[in-house]
């Protein structure tokens, strides 16, 4: 089961379980928790085959959206795949923070960051990625982990960018147990990249907190970016 059907799937238990335990006190029906955890179960259910589980996930984002340390981690997550999409050359078009933010741009899901990737899609989709494209997806696809281990030691987020990986390692008939092995690298690789140029991520992060535009983000990057210094002849 998905981790948002897990998550559906607790809410609809906990709402039955908490009407079981305090119906009895405010005299309701002992079929109410029952009915209502059916009918939770059944409008999740039909969300999911016809709007792509969308409702489910405005719901969920919408009360995690309440904890100051969920919207933070979601910052600096979606901070790390900017930065690192930015410095491997794939132009960023655009980000959001929360699945409501998503639905009003279209995006599907929780939204993230947009950035030019039609050539990769391309390569891809013939199974003919190039090994330097692929680095450039993995590290891209791992960054937002990779910003979480740095800022926060641990990582919560992220699912939806390993699927996605290992949905790619398949479409390119790749050795399926080389595909874990890749994305620690492509962690590693990105999480290095973050520590060499935090001053530039962290002054992304405090513009994206601040719903700058695009080019605000590009421009905060610029100017804190840590140049490679000179090698001597």
């Amino acid at each position: 089961m998905s981790e948002l059907g897990l998550s559906l799937t607790a809410i609809a238990i906990f709402t039955t379980t908490a009407l079981a335990l305090v119906g009895p006190m405010l005299g309701s029906s002992p079929l109410l928790p029952a009915g209502l955890g059916f009918s939770l179960l059944v409008l999740f259910s039909l969300d999911a085959v016809t709007w792509q589980g969308r409702g489910a996930t405005l719901l969920l984002d919408g009360i995690q959206q309440r904890s100051p340390e969920y919207r933070q981690r979601i910052l600096h997550h979606e901070a790390g795949h900017y930065l690192v999409a930015t410095a491997l050359g794939l132009p960023v078009t655009g980000y959001t923070l929360s699945a409501w933010e998503a639905l009003r741009q279209g995006q599907p899901g929780r939204g993230g960051v947009q950035f030019q990737a039609a050539a990769l899609e391309a390569e891809a989709a013939q199974g003919q990625l190039s090994q330097r494209s692929l680095e450039q997806w993995c590290q891209v696809l791992m960054a937002g982990a990779a910003a979480e281990q740095l800022v926060y030691g641990n990582v919560e987020g992220g699912a939806d960018d390993r699927a996605q990986w290992k949905q790619l390692w398949r479409q390119l008939d790749r050795n399926p147990a080389e595909a874990d092995l890749r994305s620690r690298w492509g962690l590693l690789r990105a999480k290095t990249l973050l520590e060499q140029q935090r001053p530039a991520y962290d002054a992304l992060v405090a513009a994206m907190a601040a719903e700058a535009s695009i080019e605000d983000c590009n421009q905060a990057i610029a100017t804190a970016w840590v140049e490679e210094p000179a090698i001597a002849a």
